[in-house]
């Protein structure tokens, strides 16, 4: 539960009894926030232990265990006095910043430690020691409308005694309180996104550091069909820069390292990663790109078929231009008299189950066609049948139809047919008397006079 504190009517409380419950509903429900910041969130904490086994090889095991995140400063009573607290204090990188978009209750939250592989490197911060231990919060919206990773500094008490191997780590209790500050951060808006053929995207990465003027690189990898290309990269120390698709000045003013992809092909489809490494920190985010494009849905005949009881008809539905490959095509019909669409009570369409299906075809641009067919002999009782061809595909919200209605009528018997001629022969042989006799009127208009 999300729990909003109006201002306006905090300063109306004046019942300490209020302020007890608002206490105990804090506690009980989860992440407090007011409207513009969250106030802590509830967390995994992936441990590690880290040993030898049988074959002198090392290993590490991780050990899930509850903890909380919560805002604050150092000394602050933590929310849940029962589970490990990381109190993260004021620093430049506010990770509350980056939480927009959601309910903070939603959120997925993961905390692991992060090791420094033994480099002894003091951080260019206030306060930071070569001896700091480091941890990073993952925090994720579960629709994958934005994912960042921050990086806690947390400075213990005392320097560690002598030269500790680098993979053993001190020891956390249950309920413990560490307190660190988010020294960076690294923060994507999508992490799987579908887009369409031919359009213009822009794959969100962006960074920022807790001082002026960091030395960073920023790298930019994709694979696609399972090999790795290198995109674009910038290192600011040297000042190179490889590739394109960044702007260099959105990157050198607020750490904007955002992708441009101008123009969306098949061959763009696959997963991009975008990285970030700041002195002793490696920072990275997976995003995925998938192509969805929809089908265009044509029949071979039109609004009404018109056809006579006995003929038959071969009917196409063609489904055109897709991507990817997964398709649904099935043709339906609906009793006769029962209007377009689908009222309450009205029976059911009946699945068609004489339908032929052609194989994928392959389009020059990457898409995919395909044909649900069948041969349909009339018969007089399916006049005003109506006749619907159903397409679905992963890029549609619903799905696709197509309908015809069948018109039926009785074969001409062979009485008729011979009735028809007769009536043409005597019409032919009436137009041949006429010819004749117009013919012997004008011989006769030709011959001399005897006077």
């Amino acid at each position: 539960m999300t729990l909003y504190l109006n201002i306006g009517v905090q300063h109306r409380l004046t019942n300490m009894g209020v302020f007890v419950k608002l206490f105990i509903c804090m506690y009980l429900f989860g992440v407090v926030h007011s409207e513009k910041q969250v106030s802590w969130l509830a967390c995994k904490f992936i441990d590690e232990h880290v040993f030898v086994n049988a074959e002198s090889h090392r290993e590490t095991e991780f050990h899930p265990r509850d903890a909380m995140l919560q805002f604050g400063q150092a000394g602050d009573t933590p929310v849940n006095p029962h589970t490990i607290t990381f109190m993260i204090t004021a620093s430049k990188v506010d990770l509350r910043s980056y939480m927009v978009g959601g309910s903070p209750d939603d959120l997925e939250c993961e905390i692991r430690r992060y090791s420094m592989k033994g480099i002894q490197l003091r951080w260019p911060s206030q306060g930071a020691r070569e001896y700091d231990l480091w941890f990073t919060c993952t925090i994720k919206h579960p629709e994958d409308s934005f994912v960042f990773t921050g990086y806690l500094r947390h400075t213990p008490s005392q320097p560690p005694s002598g030269l500790e191997d680098y993979d053993s780590v001190p020891p956390i209790g249950d309920r413990e309180i560490i307190a660190a500050s988010a020294s960076m951060v690294l923060h994507a808006r999508s992490v799987a996104m579908k887009v369409g053929l031919r359009s213009e995207q822009k794959l969100h990465c962006q960074f920022a550091v807790d001082h002026r003027g960091p030395n960073f690189k920023v790298t930019w990898r994709a694979q696609i069909k399972g090999d790795w290309v290198e995109l674009y990269s910038h290192d600011s120390h040297s000042g190179v820069t490889r590739g394109s698709g960044v702007s260099r000045k959105g990157l050198l003013t607020a750490g904007d390292a955002t992708l441009s992809i101008p123009f969306v092909k098949i061959s763009s489809e696959g997963k991009y990663v975008c990285a970030v490494s700041v002195l002793q920190l490696d920072a990275s985010l997976d995003v995925a790109l998938h192509v969805s494009e929809s089908p265009s849905v044509s029949l071979n005949v039109g609004p009404e078929l018109v056809l006579e009881a006995g003929a038959e008809q071969k009917v196409v539905c063609e489904a055109e231009g897709y991507y990817p490959l997964d398709v649904e095509m099935e043709w339906y019909q609906e009793p006769p008299g029962e209007p377009a669409g689908y009222r309450v009570g009205a029976p059911l369409p009946i699945k068609l189950h004489n339908v032929l299906h052609s194989s994928h075809r392959h389009n020059r641009e990457g898409t995919f066609a395909l044909s649900a067919f069948f041969y349909y002999r009339a018969a007089l009782q399916d006049n005003g049948r109506r006749f619907t061809c159903r397409v679905m595909h992963g890029s549609l919200r619903n799905p696709i139809r197509k309908s015809f209605t069948l018109l039926v009528h009785e074969p001409t018997s062979w009485m008729f047919y011979l009735a028809v001629g007769s009536v043409l022969v005597i019409f032919l042989i009436m137009i041949f008397q006429m010819l004749r006799c117009l013919h012997t009127a004008h011989q006769e208009s030709r011959k001399s006079k005897p006077y």
